[in-house]
């Protein structure tokens, strides 16, 4: 069996962001990355079915700068046989459509039984580039899986509908999954396996020799949330409170009028 599974490098989320200095994305400066948490449980998912069948193949794929060869590191430590990785200083600037064909460019002539990817990035959050990928290489996808089995060449697995409600479903491979949080519990790299994955094979492809196609969006300009006025706290006894309250809506809403 071959597996692909595809992760992005984001930056941490508690980091302090600022736009950039064209006005089109956020700067780089001073910011802590990680592996898209998503695609964390996609790695360990793909990880799992190549336990699980004994005989598999498992590439980690990723397109970025040279940076993001650390964040793949982390993926082959935790049980990925080789990385590639496609280079691209400027992959923020393509939308989810030019990413993808990427890695149908990579992909399409490699034979891979099954394709895992995050369900969105957390700096996008498109949830656009799995579904995309499955349907440039003309297999079946499925999303936002919260459960996975796989036996005899077909997937079985549970997704994730609105109202905490769950569809099970089923598909024969080749096919692609986009993985959801709480699918499965991402383990930690040892150190050996740290170790290990130093030694394995890591090779990178520039994005121009894939010919990726045009963005069919782009993005103009990103800013800060307005600030909008704090909030009011009421103090006191309850009947006060409420007198409080009454004063206020009368006088700022109409919802007394």
């Amino acid at each position: 069996m071959k597996i692909l599974v595809c992760i992005k490098q984001v930056p941490d989320m508690e980091s302090k962001f600022k736009v950039n200095t064209t006005g089109n994305w956020y700067d780089y400066t001073d910011l802590a990355w990680r592996m898209n948490e998503y695609d964390e449980y996609a790695v360990e998912q793909a990880v799992q079915l190549k336990q699980q069948v004994g005989e598999a193949d498992l590439t980690v794929l990723c397109i970025g700068s040279d940076r993001v060869r650390e964040t793949m590191k982390k993926a082959l430590a935790m049980g990925c046989d080789r990385g590639a990785h496609i280079a691209d200083d400027e992959s923020y600037l393509k939308d989810s459509y030019a990413i993808a064909s990427l890695i149908v460019s990579y992909a399409k002539d490699k034979g891979f039984d099954l394709i895992f990817t995050g369900m969105q990035s957390q700096d996008r959050g498109s949830g656009q580039v799995g579904v995309l990928v499955a349907e440039m290489l003309g297999i079946p996808s499925l999303t936002t899986l919260v459960e996975f089995n796989y036996a005899d060449g077909t997937v079985t697995a549970k997704r994730e509908l609105e109202g905490g409600i769950k569809a099970k479903v089923s598909c024969a491979t080749p096919a692609l999954v986009t993985c959801q949080l709480g699918l499965n519990t991402p383990r930690y790299p040892t150190l050996p396996n740290i170790m290990k994955a130093k030694k394995k094979e890591l090779i990178s492809t520039p994005a121009a020799e894939l010919n990726p196609e045009a963005s069919l969006l782009e993005v103009l300009q990103v800013a800060p949330p307005e600030k909008k006025g704090g909030g009011l706290v009421l103090e006191g006894d309850p009947a006060d409170l409420a007198d409080q309250l009454i004063k206020i809506l009368k006088e700022k809403t109409t919802a007394l009028a």
